[in-house]
């Protein structure tokens, strides 16, 4: 992590991929996901350390539609670690600074994971502060006013 840290290299770790053990492992494979999980501890309580900033939120999906639902869980698991506020840089504006990395690649013009003018944003309102309680972000279906994405509102409960 020291040696990432010191050559701006990125941390894009899952968390809740390793909270269960998918359908069809067999019981060599179960074990290593056991101490893929136990690592996380380590890694993450490692970062916080030496004050390694560079992570953002991965979204590989190695399971059933079920267990997909359930990633959002991620937010609640990574206070174990972070602070609210960390955990929301991670999912937002470090990622925007991380896609804005792969030059010609990115898809999306302007500035990345902040909301000002000419910035390429999704703007998402929740009614709660997950500064304060960050599972308003897990219970989306109760707490989410508004969606909007690339400038098209989808979701407008704000003036309900």
């Amino acid at each position: 992590l020291q040696l990432m840290k010191d050559n701006d290299v990125w941390l894009s770790p899952q968390v809740t991929v390793y909270t269960f053990i998918p359908p069809g492992y067999t019981e060599g494979q179960a074990a290593k996901h056991r101490q893929a999980f136990a690592g996380i501890d380590q890694m993450f309580t490692a970062a916080k350390e030496i004050g390694f900033e560079n992570i953002v939120f991965g979204s590989d999906i190695i399971s059933s539609p079920d267990q997909i639902l359930e990633m959002l869980g991620e937010f609640e698991q990574r206070t174990k670690w972070f602070t609210n506020v960390e955990i929301l840089r991670q999912a937002t504006s470090n990622g925007g600074e991380l896609l804005a990395m792969s030059g010609i690649l990115n898809p999306y013009p302007g500035k990345l994971g902040v909301i000002e003018e000419d910035a390429h944003a999704d703007i998402l309102l929740f009614d709660g502060n997950p500064l304060d309680d960050i599972s308003v972000i897990v219970d989306f279906e109760d707490n989410m006013d508004l969606i909007m994405k690339a400038g098209v509102i989808y979701k407008n409960e704000v003036n309900e």
